[in-house]
């Protein structure tokens, strides 16, 4: 299983997200907090708090490379915790961690 932080702040790229991800006959899940919903789900998506990043768990690995690709445009720009410390130590004032 893969998992990525994703975006989807607008009608339109719920849209757009749900039509690239049904291309694929892979399991997707949306998690936000507590609720876990099928991310094929528009009607699912939509109950979800979209002002946040949400965390999307892919559970694939012989089409993860395409699938990322397809993904690129809904991914946030969040940096995991460890690379987050590294990249601190070495410019400590030019780092925000938006999404963590």
């Amino acid at each position: 299983m893969t998992s990525v932080k994703i975006s989807l702040n607008s009608i339109d790229k719920v849209k757009n997200f749900v039509n690239d991800i049904t291309r694929f006959d892979s399991d997707f899940d949306l998690v936000s907090g507590r609720y876990v919903i099928d991310a094929k789900s528009i009607m699912g998506i939509f109950s979800l708090d979209l002002s946040k990043p949400i965390n999307l768990n892919i559970h694939s690995e012989k089409e993860a490379e395409a699938i990322l690709k397809t993904l690129e445009p809904y991914r946030t720009a969040c940096l995991d915790k460890q690379r987050l410390k590294r990249l601190h130590r070495i410019r400590p004032h030019s780092i925000k961690p938006d999404c963590i």
